[in-house]
């Protein structure tokens, strides 16, 4: 199951977006967001996964975001993995203190080794230090001059679920940085206990 808060929509919509439409939005953003964790077992790249790497993320994580950004241009890498950690369309779900995530980033020919680094890296700052993260790239010529980053978060409960602390408290936690290392607009899913085996 997963949840778009009808309210949520006018945040993306304005004076002229139709009734239809505007449901149409919504409906886009799990398309695309769906469909770049597909596409790292089904498309070309120079790194893909399976469904095990997708079971190893999401069994016994509990409730889990979607979200996917794209741009071009200067900085897109970075432009599109921030569009993919912030979606106008959820209601105080936030991805830091997620325990897995799945990250894939899409591009032309035309994408750089350091894009994919810089895109991967900006996602690996939203979320817990010790996040089991699984990455994935892969190519669309479609997508020459452009990249598309989707990023499957769960375990976001415990984050999520904490009260919010004072922005005195806030302000005194200082920014860690933290680098990704090569091993190698988000929407709530319900919480996911089983997934049948392939074997």
């Amino acid at each position: 199951l997963i949840v778009i808060p009808n309210q949520n929509l006018f945040r993306i919509a304005n004076e002229k977006t139709t009734f239809a439409d505007a449901f149409q939005l919504a409906d886009n953003v799990l398309h695309i967001g769906i469909r770049g964790v597909t596409d790292l077992m089904i498309m070309p790249g120079l790194i893909n996964l399976d469904f095990a790497d997708i079971e190893t993320v999401m069994s016994e994580m509990g409730k889990a975001m979607i979200g996917t950004g794209e741009a071009e241009g200067e900085d897109r890498a970075i432009s599109a993995a921030e569009a993919a950690i912030s979606n106008p369309l959820l209601d105080n779900v936030s991805m830091k203190g997620a325990q897995g995530i799945l990250i894939n980033i899409t591009g032309g020919g035309d994408m750089t080794l350091f894009e994919v680094d810089a895109a991967a890296n900006r996602v690996r700052e939203e979320v817990d230090e010790n996040a089991n993260i699984i990455f994935g790239a892969t190519f669309d010529q479609a997508m020459e001059g452009r990249v598309r980053v989707s990023v499957l978060a769960t375990g976001i409960d415990s984050y999520n679920d904490k009260p919010e602390a004072s922005s005195i408290n806030q302000n005194k936690i200082p920014a860690e940085e933290k680098n990704f290392k090569w091993p190698y607009n988000q929407i709530p899913i319900s919480e996911t206990k089983e997934y049948a085996s392939t074997e």
